[in-house]
């Protein structure tokens, strides 16, 4: 893969504040893609001026929805790898050269970032269970790297509203090899990106007991398929 053909893809609603700063800084390291999901103020025009391709919802598609343009405008473009973050600088843009070896130089599909601690109760919860299920330290982590074919395997970044973590769960699952890398930044002072406190718990909990249902559906299949091979053939009597 060619360090040129990675991108960075920001979801952005309503972060004019930060988002100038955020695509210079990135742009440093790689080409920008922000996807303006129907701002009611300048985020896309202070995006566009800072030198990032800018696609502009025509509606609020949300963050999960937000993404999965940004995938498949990366897709369209011919891009080999995406790397998110999110618009309110709770990323720093310098991290993103250490996303890049991993997933050109050391060849690693699946990039997953790792926070200095999560930011509420639910999202220990998850992590808790998240890390002994799959080894994974911060799975709603909003940074991570992924080569495009998971994406393209997946079909697309996230259709299940996961909380942008339907692709890397799903990848993970199938196998792909991954590698956790710390992140800093600024933790944002005002409504986080899935909302008010209540409704981002809730989406949080709901993500937990889907995870969960999924890996228990997973185990009882195993299950099933493995009786079935253990049963000894029958013969006519």
């Amino acid at each position: 893969m060619d360090r040129s053909r990675v991108i960075a893809i920001i979801p952005a609603f309503n972060e004019g504040k930060t988002i100038g700063a955020l695509v210079a800084a990135a742009r440093q390291h790689l080409p920008v893609l922000v996807v303006d999901d129907h701002s009611d103020d300048d985020t896309g025009a202070k995006a566009e001026a800072a030198g990032a391709i800018v696609v502009r919802n025509e509606l609020n598609l949300g963050y999960e929805g937000a993404l999965n343009r940004g995938c498949e405008v990366a897709l369209e473009h011919g891009f080999d790898g995406v790397i998110t973050l999110d618009g309110d600088g709770e990323h720093d843009p310098a991290l993103l050269e250490a996303f890049i070896q991993a997933l050109v130089d050391q060849n690693i599909p699946l990039v997953l970032g790792i926070r200095p601690k999560t930011q509420r109760v639910t999202e220990s919860f998850a992590a808790i269970y998240v890390q002994s299920r799959y080894g994974v330290r911060d799975i709603l982590c909003g940074m991570k790297g992924y080569q495009s074919w998971l994406i393209v395997e997946n079909g697309g970044f996230d259709s299940t509203k996961s909380v942008g973590t339907e692709l890397a769960l799903n990848s993970i699952r199938h196998g792909a090899k991954f590698v956790q890398l710390p992140v800093v930044g600024n933790r944002r002072n005002d409504l986080p990106r899935f909302g008010n406190a209540f409704r981002a718990n809730k989406r949080i909990v709901a993500l937990l007991a889907r995870i969960i249902a999924q890996d228990v559906v997973a185990a009882w299949r195993r299950g099933i398929t493995r009786a079935t091979k253990a049963d000894p053939p029958r013969t006519a009597s």
